[in-house]
């Protein structure tokens, strides 16, 4: 079987608006981040399927005599997806040696790659191929930087087992997928998630294949048609934090106090609805400095009602005081209690005044970029659309 050489890249997220409000029912607004995670699928003749992460420094091989001794008896090739096969899951785990329940990084995503895999290919012909990842994107961030990761594989893999079309014609630098197989990228890659996650909402995933913004409410995950590309700075404190720690520690809140609380959420619920008004006027009406007051004062407030959740950090206070003290206005991302940050930046604002704020974000010991939201989601790329120390890290291999 011959394979393609596919280069494809999917962007990680950002929660906008509506942390940990989303889990109570109310409006979360996601966005697609232009920091990219890229892969590299490779046709070999070696006998073997690898894999590498040079992020995490890992260089992995695989026999594909023994990969097909784990494929289960009713494992057919399957181009669409189906419920997760828990047997399968439960072979490959037993082979790389996680039966305990702890996956590190390493793990996860070897695990879902063998699972995608050996689901999309089945019982025929193993195809011998390279499959190398790099990512501008910190991991374990709640960044999205694992479902960016299946999106990847999810589209590489469905195209080479030809489930898919490859989408980029001769002279095309980038080219996307037509609705219906973003769709079936997004179901498989959903498939990466629960291997990874267990119980995942399926936004991640959901902004990896669409890009742009997406609107979650009770489980509906709806793509906003347009959306303004907005820059902003991204900053990881560094701080480490667990999500289901933090998501019980809003829940004791709302039941100790359901009516101081539940009015918290009812705002965050209007405020995202309020945003994404906002950002919908400014895809279709000259953007204005009012426009972006209205987005400022709205990062402010939401950031207010984070911290009443009880999901504020030092280092975010932080991170909002640093900014402030340049005129720019910041909130955390995601779960709170450390992790990631967003600042708006306007149009205006001058690169020194970015250049600087920066250092002093480094100096406070935080990582910082800037970057921008509401970009393209999975695409795939000749090698020319690649950027140039991207492509060296993945033809490495």
């Amino acid at each position: 079987m011959q394979v393609m050489d596919i280069f494809v890249s999917a962007p990680g997220k950002a929660i906008l608006h509506g942390e940990h409000a989303v889990v109570h029912g109310k409006v979360a607004l996601a966005v697609s981040l232009n920091l990219r995670t890229y892969l590299h699928l490779k046709g070999t003749t070696t006998g073997n399927v690898s894999i590498n992460l040079p992020n995490i420094d890992t260089f992995l091989c695989y026999d594909l005599s023994e990969l097909k001794q784990l494929i289960p008896n009713s494992c057919g090739k399957m181009e669409e997806v189906k419920r997760l096969d828990a047997e399968l899951v439960r072979r490959l785990r037993e082979f790389i040696g996680v039966t305990n329940g702890n996956l590190d990084t390493c793990n996860m995503a070897t695990l879902s790659f063998l699972y995608i895999y050996l689901s999309l290919f089945g019982s025929s012909e193993l195809p011998s191929l390279t499959v190398s990842v790099w990512s501008e994107l910190p991991t374990a961030a709640g960044l999205g930087s694992s479902a960016a990761y299946s999106v990847c594989l999810a589209a590489a893999l469905l195209c080479a087992s030809g489930a898919i079309p490859a989408p980029l014609k001769e002279g095309d630098h980038t080219a996307r997928w037509c609705q219906q197989d973003l769709e079936r990228i997004n179901s498989w890659a959903f498939q990466g998630e629960m291997i990874i996650h267990g119980n995942p909402s399926g936004v991640d995933n959901a902004v990896g294949t669409w890009g742009g913004m997406l609107r979650f409410l009770a489980g509906k995950i709806i793509p906003l048609s347009r959306v303004p590309l907005l820059r902003i700075l991204l900053t990881n404190t560094k701080v480490p934090r667990s999500t289901k720690v933090l998501v019980a520690r809003v829940k004791d809140k709302i039941n100790k106090f359901p009516t101081v609380m539940t009015p918290v959420l009812d705002s965050v619920d209007a405020l995202s609805c309020t945003c994404e008004k906002v950002l919908s006027e400014m895809t279709c009406e000259p953007i204005t400095g009012e426009h972006y007051n209205i987005l400022e004062e709205l990062i402010d407030i939401n950031q207010h009602h984070l911290n009443v959740m009880g999901v504020g950090h030092p280092s975010l206070d932080t991170l909002c005081r640093v900014t402030l003290a340049k005129g720019l206005h910041s909130k955390l991302t995601g779960a709170g209690g450390g992790g990631c940050g967003i600042t708006l930046l306007r149009p205006e604002t001058d690169s020194s005044v970015v250049q600087t704020t920066v250092q002093d974000l480094k100096d406070c010991g935080f990582d910082c970029w800037e970057t921008s939201i509401g970009g393209l989601g999975v695409q795939q790329h000749s090698p020319l659309s690649v950027k140039e120390e991207v492509l060296d890290i993945l033809n490495s291999y």
